[in-house]
C-alpha cells in the first residue's frame, strides 16, 4: 500500500472514530443516514472523488466572497457547507 492509500485509510478511520464520539440519538443517526442514502440513489450526492468541480463563489463565515478558483491555486480545498443551528 502506498503513501496516498495510507492517507485515505488514516482518514477514514479518523472520520469514523469522530463520528463515533458524536453521541447522537439513535434517531438521528437514522435521519443522517436516509439523507445519504436518498442522495446517494437519486444522483444528488454531488461530485465523484477526483471529479473537479466547477468554479463559483459564496461567502464565508464573515460575508467575505471567497472563490475555489482562488483557493484551489494556493492548494487542495476542503468544502464545508454549514447550514446554521440544528
Amino acid at each position: 500500500m502506498g503513501p496516498k492509500e495510507d492517507m485515505g485509510m488514516s482518514l477514514k478511520k479518523t472520520l469514523a472514530d469522530f463520528d463515533a464520539s458524536r453521541n447522537r440519538p439513535a434517531e438521528v443517526v437514522g435521519i443522517i443516514r436516509r439523507g445519504i442514502d436518498y442522495a446517494r440513489e437519486s444522483g444528488a450526492a454531488g461530485l465523484r472523488i477526483g471529479e473537479r468541480a466547477p468554479d463559483f463563489a459564496l461567502p464565508n463565515q464573515r460575508g467575505e466572497m471567497v472563490r475555489l478558483s482562488e483557493r484551489l491555486s494556493r492548494g487542495p480545498v476542503v468544502l464545508n457547507f454549514y447550514r446554521g443551528v440544528w
